[in-house]
């Protein structure tokens, strides 16, 4: 397993590169390793490694879903909730409705086979759609309409929607009572339970974070261990109570952010620094679980299902927007972010023919086509269009966090050293200011984001705040804040 977790980096990271510099998503890149290096092509991968893959997959996920969280201001959630309800069923049900209707005249299979396919079919991929949502709000890209936040909240509960209906048509076909109202019900209480177990224990947390000045990559570990409970917790209850675990992941972020933004920023960013691994592992393994033969099976019906699945889906995408201050080109930016399948399909695709459903191959063959059809052309569409439609903002919040990036900052909590005389202080507190700068011309004023940082002297035999601190202002013609200090990244 060692020599696969090397390819999975070498190669990964080498895809990545090439990818970037021609302008594509790396993510493309390192699914194409994945395929390549994986048991159906070139296999290059143990057999060790592909038994563990859903493990590291899901680890992989809760990284990036965890981030999502530290990213979710609760006024932009405001801003969009109605609409991300919206999104997170309509679009999806339009697609199960097409893929149902049209599957048995293209593909000769039932209607109840047809709306197991549009159930697995039906599900936006988590895997590629939040990384890229995330990139667009590090760089405060589509702040002003909180247009990213939108497709990231929706994106996260489409998946809960979509696999309770996939249950449903499951134990449908075989033939057995079901009781379609009482697995509808599951959805909100899955969403209300695994928004609880979230916030419950993301609040404790903070309490503890706040008590008890253990340093960032400790907090950075916990957090981490919570999440993946909470996803154990969620496979524990399976049978008695749904419990959508990954939205609690989610959740564990949102109320530290919440609550101490100071606290929350510092995770994200040892987060994003841990993410350049995991993001090799998620995307390279789902390559790795594509079975390039099978998708060819699917054919040149099993395409055309898919693509007409996707027009219906782009209808119902598109419907949930009317009403909303999103202009034309932003309503295509997200009916395009709603097409990449990827997770859900490598997960699932292969349950029915488990189950004994008799066109189970051909929806393996389908489910396995759409990862490959859709998610480049869906990532690649998300970075051209994201790029040309979504927003800067004049006073984006965004603007900070770019700040910090470029002039190095630390954040509250963290200690630093001074390289003149070598003596240790602690960030206090920092404030957030926007300075008017027109330079000279009142008519074209402009303003310009700055970070007040509070330090003070540690062996002083004081409390912070009581001794020796000092102000510092940096904006972003400052050099970076590494010249004169030094961050002490210690535990």
């Amino acid at each position: 397993m060692d020599l696969s977790i090397a390819i999975i980096i070498l190669l990964g990271l080498g895809a990545d590169y090439l990818f970037k510099k021609i302008k594509l998503p790396g993510l493309i890149g390192m699914l194409i390793i994945g395929i390549l290096a994986g048991p159906y092509v070139l296999n290059l991968m143990s057999p060790e490694m592909m038994n563990v893959s859903g493990d590291f997959r899901k680890i992989a996920l809760i990284v990036i879903l965890l981030r999502a969280g530290f990213e979710l201001r609760r006024d932009t959630l405001n801003r969009v909730g109605r609409t991300a309800m919206l999104l997170s069923a309509v679009p999806a049900l339009f697609e199960i409705a097409a893929v149902t209707y049209f599957g048995p005249k293209l593909l000769g299979i039932s209607y109840i086979e047809a709306a197991i396919l549009g159930a697995i079919l039906g599900a936006v991929s988590p895997a590629v759609v939040v990384p890229l949502m995330i990139d667009f709000m590090d760089r405060g890209r589509g702040a002003k309409k909180g247009i990213p936040t939108l497709i990231l909240a929706a994106s996260s509960v489409d998946d809960v929607f979509v696999i309770v209906l996939f249950s449903i048509f499951l134990g449908m076909y075989g033939g057995g009572q079901v009781n379609v109202w009482a697995k509808l019900a599951e959805i909100p209480v899955s969403i209300t339970l695994g928004i609880l177990i979230g916030l419950i224990p993301g609040y404790i947390l903070y309490r503890l974070f706040e008590r008890y000045d253990w340093r960032p990559p400790k907090r950075t570990l916990i957090v981490l261990g919570i999440s993946i409970m909470l996803t154990w917790i969620e496979k524990q209850a399976e049978g008695h109570v749904p419990i959508a675990s990954l939205l609690g992941v989610m959740a564990i972020g949102f109320i530290i952010l919440e609550k101490s933004e100071p606290i929350a920023h510092i995770m994200s960013q040892k987060l994003k620094k841990l993410w350049v691994f995991a993001e090799l592992l998620l995307f390279v393994l789902v390559g790795a679980q594509v079975n390039i033969h099978v998708a060819m099976d699917a054919g040149l019906m099993g395409s055309l299902l898919i693509i007409i699945g996707l027009f219906f889906r782009s209808i119902g995408t598109y419907l949930c927007l009317i009403g909303t201050p999103l202009n034309q080109m932003e309503r295509l930016f997200t009916v395009v972010s709603y097409i990449p399948k990827a997770t859900v399909q490598a997960a699932i695709g292969a349950v029915p023919l488990a189950y004994g459903v008799a066109s189970g191959d051909l929806i393996l063959a389908i489910a396995v086509m759409s990862i490959l059809l859709t998610a480049p052309i869906g990532a690649i569409g998300i970075m051209f269009l994201g790029e040309r439609v979504l927003d800067h903002g004049a006073k984006s919040p965004y603007k900070f966090k770019e700040l910090r990036q470029r002039l190095e900052l630390p954040r509250v909590g963290e200690r630093v050293r001074c390289r003149e005389d070598g003596s240790l202080w602690k960030v206090i507190e920092e404030r957030e200011l926007w300075l008017e700068n027109n330079n000279g011309h009142a008519d074209t004023a402009h303003p310009t984001p700055a970070i007040e940082l509070r330090l003070w002297r540690e062996g002083q035999r004081s409390e912070p705040g009581k001794g020796q601190t000092i102000y510092k202002i940096y904006k972003p013609d400052d050099a970076p804040f590494t010249k004169e200090w030094e961050i002490i990244y210690d535990w």
